[in-house]
């Protein structure tokens, strides 16, 4: 196989076989057991995709695509070994549109480096998972996040792609207009398969005008109920709400260890906004708030939302070692406060230590609970509570997961949710990728 892959990549340095480099592209950030690829490739171009592919077709070879590997469902990791597609090198922006507010990237751009491009325009890409990601593997899993409540996930600003499948064909799905009414939609479907259905080597995307003023603010309250009391009534208002993000009590002591800060031990709302920020103080307040305030300055914006970003870390830090099970459900928003407080209880009941938050805006949580990868007990009793807050999820009338994906790490809940679906799913992979190379073991049970 390495002889091949480098009659395709004539250059020794893009075709690795070393030991640290498959053990990089073997894991994510997730508690998932890693599996090592038997080789990592690094194509610079949609040519070079196209014949790696094909020849991996032909040979029965898996292939994984990869990205920044920031992951938590085991979306990268090669279960059946073969080749890890690492498209980081692929990471030109090709083309920036202000007039059109779009820009075209090859997937291997992070979105911190499309921002930086789009800025000196006026403009930003607003979808933020959070990590660094990069925009093709944040395409293939159709990642969302803080912004959500207000721009959508990324199958809202995806327009177009370039495809490689399992055969080797290109295909370009979308145009560059804002809306298409022909055929099939073909680009959603790409988005959000997880590299499953075929290798995306180029994306046109959304752009979005950056706000002209922007307010954080950040609320303590007694209780997480209060909290999502306080959320739906500043949604219902209308308020023009950017991110709107709960932290619970026990993330907040994690993050006051972790950074040294001091806030109360309560339950808090971080929210983001263009609009009237004291009409969300008085609803805050009126909900119980036991405490308020905003920034305008950027520099002050930027620390006030570095708590919700270290969140996991801060999490990871309270047992140095382990690894986090972060499980991620969504349900409608009428339910969410009573889902987070069963998720609480649910994790005080399991004798795990873990935190919740949320993008309560949109009715999306997150449980992150550590555990000793290598202790059977811990990854029970781990996976026991996963399954106990999905089917509390399914109950109300929600997802196994708002923005993670299925990866494989889901695998087992996708039945429970769409169990008449399933069918149709193993129908659509088999069609594009008859011989199962691309990404097995993911998606589709």
């Amino acid at each position: 196989m390495r002889a091949e892959l480098l009659r395709i990549v004539p250059d020794e340095s893009r075709v690795s076989e070393v030991g640290s480099v498959l053990e990089q592209h073997g894991a994510d950030l997730s508690y998932h057991a890693p599996h090592l690829p038997d080789a990592v490739v690094y194509p610079v171009s949609t040519d070079e995709v196209r014949a790696i592919v094909a020849y991996a077709n032909e040979s029965r070879v898996p292939v994984v695509p990869f990205g920044a590997g920031t992951s938590l469902e085991g979306h990268v990791i090669p279960l059946r070994g073969g080749i890890s597609l690492d498209l980081t090198r692929m990471n030109r922006v090709l083309a920036v549109r202000p007039a059109d507010l779009t820009a075209t990237v090859q997937p291997g751009v992070t979105r911190s480096q499309l921002e930086a491009t789009a800025g000196p325009h006026g403009l930003w890409f607003p979808v933020d998972p959070g990590a660094d990601a990069t925009l093709g593997g944040m395409a293939a899993t159709n990642a969302s996040g803080t912004t959500t409540v207000r721009y959508g996930g990324m199958r809202a600003h995806v327009l177009a792609l370039e495809v490689v499948l399992a055969d080797g064909t290109v295909v370009r799905t979308g145009t560059r207009a804002v809306k298409t009414s022909a055929g099939y939609d073909l680009t959603g479907l790409f988005v959000g398969s997880e590299g499953t259905l075929g290798v995306i080597t180029e994306l046109t995307v959304r752009l979005r005008p950056i706000p002209d003023e922007v307010v954080v603010a950040r609320a303590s309250f007694p209780s997480v109920e209060s909290a999502c009391r306080a959320a739906a009534a500043i949604m219902g208002a209308g308020v023009l709400v950017t991110r709107c993000e709960l932290l619970d009590a026990v993330t907040i002591g994690a993050l006051n260890a972790y950074r040294g800060t001091s806030f109360p031990e309560s339950p808090y709302l971080f929210i983001e906004t263009s609009g009237d920020v004291e009409a969300v103080r008085e609803l805050a307040v009126d909900e119980g708030a036991t405490a308020f305030e905003s920034e305008t300055d950027p520099a002050a914006r930027t620390r006030m939302w570095d708590a919700r970003h270290n969140a996991l870390h801060a999490s990871l830090a309270l047992a140095p070692g382990a690894k986090a099970m972060t499980t991620d459900v969504a349900v409608p928003f009428s339910e969410l406060a009573a889902a987070m407080e069963h998720a609480r209880s649910l994790l005080d009941a399991s004798g795990l230590r873990g935190g919740i938050v949320g993008h309560v805006g949109d009715g999306n949580f997150h449980v992150a609970f550590l555990l000793d990868p290598s202790d059977g007990e811990s990854v029970a009793r781990a996976e026991a509570l996963n399954a106990a807050v999905v089917e509390d999820a399914l109950a109300r009338g929600g997802t196994c997961t708002g923005e993670h994906g299925i990866g494989h790490g889901k695998l087992a809940y996708l039945a429970g949710e769409h169990g008449d679906l399933v069918p149709l799913y193993r129908g659509i992979k088999e069609l594009f990728d008859p011989k199962g190379i691309l990404n097995p073991g993911k998606v589709v049970p």
